[in-house]
């Protein structure tokens, strides 16, 4: 946690941005895998953290838009749960934690809203991502389920606040890319003949765990780097394949994120063709990171590793045509069929929970219909303090290839031929994790080994 005036700050600028009304935050529950007993592993509301700071199921927060005034809600621990549990702090010592003097049992949050309502005031909640969340709002509103209406305005000045990061929260974004560090480098040691997809899985996540941290997404540990969500299996890593690894882990007790992808060549070398694939996404990202700035356009950057993608594709003989015919019309996105990247803090996809297009889109730009494109998550314009993944790549998908080619889409731009000899392949994609500055950009944390021969020299001194 950061100081209690850090909250209480976060907290005054977002009653000042909302017009009046009470702003009810709810924290997460417990998640049962199959018995209330046996939960999943507790991950906070990521705009609870924001303004209560509070890492713990079952707590809540009210903000008086007008008055500023805060109450936070809880549940004081009972004599089993010390007993089975350990000791936790009282309500009142997380609420002091956040610079709140105000606390409540979690039964009160009822006659709270209730009484806000009665007085015609406006109650002002977030969009609920979870069904328990959807349920509780609804009783609390008094209306069904379905009919939980979340309020534009906090949204709206919760994703304008959030997505500015301040010096401390970079500071934890990048102990957690120090971290990913580790975790890669890992992986890369790995990456020998022999070894399982699913024991550098298990490696990648033990370096992080074995720090006091843990993923912050289902780490992807695979071969079939085609398949962009493709997790890690019991295949046998054979020489010359190529494992792509996309992990990333949260900073110890603040919860900030890291996400950062790269690509090892199994046994050490990369082959001339790996290699071809692999310098021309590095290209794509380094132009993209260059490019990052105040005022630049994340969908323009998306676009401009569309086109320098195509254009290395045409020179492979996998695309033939003009390269911005090709990108407008989208043959490229048969090798690179998702978006450039997006916000990264306190949840690794950050705030998406609030609406992907409210985040990433607003008024600002309109989310294209074309396949690949339209999965870009992120197209406004960069502001410093803004920290976004940059992560191309491209991909050579069987089940699409042969789909476009039955269905004769794009035959005049796309070698079908050419692309069936690159199936098994796999997929290269390369990310790192990039500050917006007030002059520029600074890629966050230590240098995570990218320059093809760097990431050679890790994994062959694995062997």
């Amino acid at each position: 946690m950061f100081s209690p005036d850090t909250y209480a700050a976060r907290r005054a600028a977002l009653a000042e941005a909302v017009p009046g009304g009470l702003i009810v935050l709810l924290g997460n529950e417990t998640m049962p895998m199959n018995y209330a007993a046996n939960p999943y592993p507790f991950r906070q509301d990521g705009s609870f953290r924001y303004y209560a700071g509070a890492d713990a199921p079952g707590l809540a927060l009210t903000l008086d838009a007008d008055s500023g005034e805060a109450t936070f809600y809880g549940r004081e621990a009972t004599i089993e749960d010390r007993v089975w549990d350990g000791e936790r702090p009282s309500v009142a010592e997380r609420a002091a934690a956040a610079g709140i003097s105000s606390t409540a049992p979690p039964d009160a949050l009822t006659g709270v809203v209730a009484a806000a309502r009665q007085a015609g005031r406006v109650v002002h909640v977030l969009p609920p991502y979870r069904a328990a969340q959807r349920s509780r709002l609804a009783g609390l509103l008094g209306v069904a389920p379905e009919a939980v209406a979340p309020s534009d305005v906090l949204t709206d000045a919760v994703i304008a606040q959030r997505l500015v990061k301040t010096p401390q929260e970079i500071a934890e974004i990048e102990h957690a890319v120090g971290l990913a560090d580790e975790m890669h480098r890992t992986a890369m040691w790995m990456a020998q003949p022999g070894r399982t997809e699913f024991e550098v899985a298990a490696a990648i996540e033990s370096a992080a765990t074995s720090r006091g941290s843990y993923l912050s997404f289902p780490a992807i540990v695979t071969v079939r780097g085609e398949v962009p969500h493709h997790r890690a299996g019991s295949h046998t890593l054979e020489e010359g394949e190529l494992l792509l690894h996309d992990a990333g882990c949260v900073a110890p007790n603040s919860g900030y994120a890291s996400d950062v992808t790269r690509v090892s060549p199994v046994g050490g070398a990369f082959s001339e063709r790996q290699r071809a694939i692999y310098d021309l996404v590095l290209e794509a990202q380094e132009a993209c990171i260059d490019g990052c700035a105040p005022g630049a356009s994340f969908r323009d950057l998306h676009d401009l590793a569309s086109r320098t993608l195509a254009a290395g594709l045409v020179d492979l003989g996998l695309l033939r045509g003009d390269v911005d015919e090709l990108v407008a019309a989208g043959a490229h996105t048969l090798f690179f069929h998702h978006g450039l990247g997006h916000p990264l803090g306190l949840d690794v996809h950050d705030l998406e929970g609030l609406g992907e297009d409210r985040v990433g889109y607003a008024d600002e730009a309109t989310r294209s219909t074309q396949f690949g494109t339209k999965f870009l998550r992120f197209a406004r314009e960069l502001r410093p303090g803004y920290v976004m993944t940059v992560e191309p790549g491209l991909y050579f998908n069987a089940t699409l290839i042969d789909l476009w080619h039955s269905e004769g889409r794009y035959a005049d731009a796309v070698d079908y031929d050419e692309a069936r000899k690159w199936v098994g392949f796999g997929g290269v994609r390369i990310e790192d994790d990039v500050l917006i500055t007030d002059d520029g950009h600074r890629v966050l944390g230590p240098p995570i080994p990218k320059r093809p021969e760097d990431v050679e020299a890790v994994v062959q001194g694995g062997a």
